[in-house]
């Protein structure tokens, strides 16, 4: 949920300092990761980092670009013969949303810098959306031409879509009781997976 940047996928260099980064918030939090922090950790200095990133936050936002772009693609199933499309983007939405909620980065932020997520909710869209929104696009046309999804105009259809999954990833927390088996996370991701199926069935 974070703007392109070009250093996120810059190749190991970066994906070494994105680990030290990550390792720094996951300790500490975004508020007291230094690049000085970052920079002993990935072993570089913090001239290094200066050429590439002027700030902590926008490391950050590297981060969790690779991060979230990893969660959303992962979860999705491969193409298989006796799965319809639908069923796919489905299960794999599901499985999003399920790795999301655990993800100890994504966990770390909501508990402590919850703020670097709001422009990506009320503001404007980020890298990671843009490319979920990509691998929405494509699924739904697949199930448009084997008829298991609804059609509509799919730009629309997929950005609808990932405003009923962003609200489930950001908020299922606050309404869950894992004291109550009918409130539990489990349960409301079968309500998800069900609003997405009567959403999507023709």
């Amino acid at each position: 949920m974070t703007p392109i940047r070009h250093n996120a996928s810059a190749g190991s260099d970066n994906d070494a300092v994105l680990d030290a980064v990550r390792d720094c918030v996951l300790a500490v939090g975004v508020r007291r990761t230094t690049l000085t922090d970052v920079a002993r950790r990935a072993g570089v200095s913090r001239m290094t980092l200066y050429r590439r990133w002027p700030d902590v936050r926008s490391l950050v936002g590297d981060l969790m670009t690779r991060e979230w772009i990893a969660v959303a693609t992962g979860a999705m199933p491969e193409h298989r013969a006796d799965m319809t499309a639908r069923e796919l983007l489905t299960r794999g939405l599901v499985d999003a949303v399920r790795d999301f909620v655990a993800h100890p980065l994504f966990r770390k932020i909501l508990d402590v810098d919850p703020e670097l997520l709001l422009p990506y909710v009320l503001d404007r869209l980020g890298a990671s959306q843009e490319v979920l929104l990509e691998l929405l696009a494509g699924v739904l046309r697949e199930g448009h031409a084997d008829g298991s999804v609804r059609r509509a105009p799919v730009e629309r259809q997929a950005r609808s879509v990932l405003l009923i999954v962003q609200s489930f990833t950001l908020s299922l927390r606050t309404v869950t009781d894992e004291d109550e088996p009918e409130l539990s996370a489990e349960a409301f991701l079968g309500e998800l997976r069900g609003i997405l199926e009567r959403t999507l069935t023709p």
